[in-house]
């Protein structure tokens, strides 16, 4: 797989960016707080990512007490995906009753940086902000009854009980390519 953007073992790029809670989030406030971040990029329409929400849901409540957290970053450009603008992340924010901060990236600067492709991409970070593992959430994105491997839930616990991570990177599963500007 070729990947551009940040590597395993590479620092992941800091950011500050708003969330549907009115807030703006800084991930180097979240790697001070959690032994373990997980970033999602996502959005509000693609059936991959409604086919994960759940799974998201589940993952942020059982490694929350293990000072994990999930972060979801929605990078698509509103103005060729309408559905994905911040009206509509609060939207779905509230419709899916998110326990996880839900944040915008307006410039695609952070998904550049990153290296994101699709909707869901995650990656999980150590508390240094170093990448430990990028990919799909799981084996079977639009049809979570059908999941035989959970990769980011395996990463998470591997990495909060010291464990090498394997395997650190997966071919990403979901919507193609983030709607990038012009």
């Amino acid at each position: 797989m070729e990947k551009t953007g940040t590597t395993i073992g590479s620092y992941a790029p800091d950011f500050e960016l708003p969330g549907i809670d009115r807030a703006v989030h800084h991930l180097a406030r979240y790697l001070e707080k959690y032994r373990a971040v997980g970033v999602i990029f996502m959005c509000n329409h693609c059936p991959y990512v409604k086919g994960c929400i759940d799974h998201f849901k589940q993952i942020q409540a059982d490694f929350e007490s293990e000072a994990f957290t999930l972060i979801g970053i929605n990078a698509n450009d509103a103005s060729l995906s309408p559905e994905d603008s911040f009206e509509n992340m609060l939207a779905f924010g509230e419709e899916y009753q998110l326990n996880f901060p839900y944040l915008r990236d307006p410039t695609q600067d952070v998904a550049k940086g990153f290296g994101a492709t699709v909707t869901p991409q995650a990656f999980l970070l150590d508390n240094r902000g170093v990448l430990r593992y990028w990919g799909s959430v799981n084996d079977n994105p639009q049809t979570p009854e059908l999941v035989q491997m959970a990769y980011l839930r395996n990463a998470i616990a591997s990495l909060l009980k010291g464990e090498a991570i394997d395997p650190s990177e997966t071919e990403p599963i979901g919507c193609s390519l983030i709607k990038w500007r012009s």
